[in-house]
């Protein structure tokens, strides 16, 4: 009995040593479980997220290649009649539209009558001009043959004196061998030189009047003869304004506009017809204005019609920008494909020039000439893909130069990637 009591008073009695070291072991594990979370937590956020994956066949590749770049523009236009081979036709006085003979689209001759006017004042005016140069005329005939008879009168007038200045001139000689002679006075002798002297000085003033007057006469006839060409003319315009009062084709080809309804005022100047030949047709392309600033007159271009690929040549640059895009004319020299027409839309394109030897790749979906731009270039292994800063140099229709940043053989992806601008590597599946 006494052995039990003594046993259970010994386990009755405290030991603070043992409670103290369970805290220091629940302590130490606590703080071992706190560095671990931690160090977890760190890990894991110094972890880099996993690269997102991109399809295969939704992106487009091109490999890095050496050698000549065909630098290019392009542009969207159409086919227009060329300048010289199309005429518009204008209204040369006021007139009302009587008659319609063709409509657009119709095959015409140069003499072809499109349609008919009308305009009385015109009709009277060319009247009036016919009869005003007929009157002209007839006055330059008349005073022509008046001078003449006045001219004749005067010869007449001339001949007679020198007539009588050579009998005189005669009778002196003589008068004056019989004076030597004796046989007649010394007065006698000179009353006849004299009269010989005074004859010779009328005969050179007639001469001279008669010099005169065949002047005076040319000039007469001249100034005439400008009031009857004057009269021509305006008579010739008059009537060319008659004559235009039916409209005529002018040249062979195609009526391709005529804005006219029978009944119809139209004024001078308006735009009556306008006929082309259809063969003779150029492209006129809109260049970006980025690309025009390189294109030059005499370059070579191509233009496809959809129907066939023509060769041509740059004739004009517009030197206006227009909603952003620049003007380019192209004179095709090849021969046009079938349904070539004006207003058919084509797609041009110009070569600027040919680089050797140089680094270029195909033309990224973004990217300007002579910057520096961003590409995803693909792993050895062909499933993954790291971005990369690219230097680009001058660029074409389908490539663009590289002058950093990649080397022969790299494949780059050239689609628009702008998806994972956050991005520096994606996975390709």
């Amino acid at each position: 009995m006494a052995r039990h009591l003594h046993y259970s008073f010994a386990m009755d009695i405290a030991r603070p040593e043992f409670k103290l070291q369970k805290r220091r072991r629940q302590a130490i594990w606590l703080s071992i479980v706190i560095v671990v979370v931690v160090a977890a937590s760190i890990g894991i956020s110094r972890l880099k997220p996993a690269a997102p994956e991109v399809e295969r066949g939704t992106v487009w590749t091109d490999t890095v290649k050496r050698g000549p770049m065909l630098r290019q523009v392009r542009g969207l236009g159409s086919l227009i009649p060329s300048q010289e081979f199309t005429r518009q036709i204008p209204a040369e006085t006021e007139a009302t539209v009587i008659r319609i003979h063709m409509l657009p689209g119709s095959q015409v001759k140069a003499d072809s009558v499109l349609a008919e006017m009308s305009n009385p004042a015109t009709e009277q005016a060319a009247l009036d001009a016919q009869l005003q140069l007929r009157a002209a005329e007839a006055e330059y005939q008349a005073l022509r043959v008046k001078l003449e008879s006045d001219l004749m009168d005067q010869k007449a007038g001339a001949a007679t004196v020198n007539a009588d200045h050579s009998q005189a001139e005669l009778q002196s000689e003589t008068d004056k061998a019989l004076y030597d002679l004796g046989v007649i006075s010394g007065l006698t002798y000179k009353v006849s030189k004299s009269k010989a002297d005074e004859l010779t000085t009328r005969n050179g003033l007639e001469e001279q009047r008669l010099t005169i007057a065949e002047k005076a006469i040319a000039s007469q006839m001249l100034e005439q003869q400008a009031k009857v060409d004057q009269m021509r003319a305006l008579a010739q315009l008059k009537q060319k304004q008659l004559n235009d009062l039916k409209v005529r084709a002018g040249i062979d080809g195609v009526l391709v506009d005529l804005p006219l309804e029978v009944g119809q005022h139209v004024m001078p100047g308006t735009m009556l017809a306008k006929v082309i030949q259809p063969n003779h047709l150029m492209a006129e392309l809109k260049i970006a204005e980025t690309q025009a600033r390189d294109v030059q007159i005499g370059e070579p271009a191509s233009v496809d019609t959809h129907n066939g690929i023509v060769a041509g040549n740059v004739t004009r640059v517009d030197p206006a920008v227009q909603n952003g895009t620049v003007t380019v004319d192209v004179k095709l020299t090849g021969d046009l494909p079938k349904g070539a027409r004006p207003d058919l839309s084509v797609d041009g394109t110009i070569d600027l020039e040919r680089l050797d030897n140089v680094l270029y790749v195909g033309r990224p979906a973004f990217g300007q000439e002579d910057s520096t731009i961003s590409l995803f270039k693909l792993d050895p292994d062909g499933k993954g893909a790291v971005r990369v800063p690219v230097k680009v140099g001058r660029a074409s229709v389908n490539a663009i130069q590289v002058i950093e940043g990649l080397h022969e053989g790299d494949t780059v992806i050239l689609s628009d990637m702008s998806r994972w601008d956050n991005t520096d590597r994606i996975r390709l599946d």
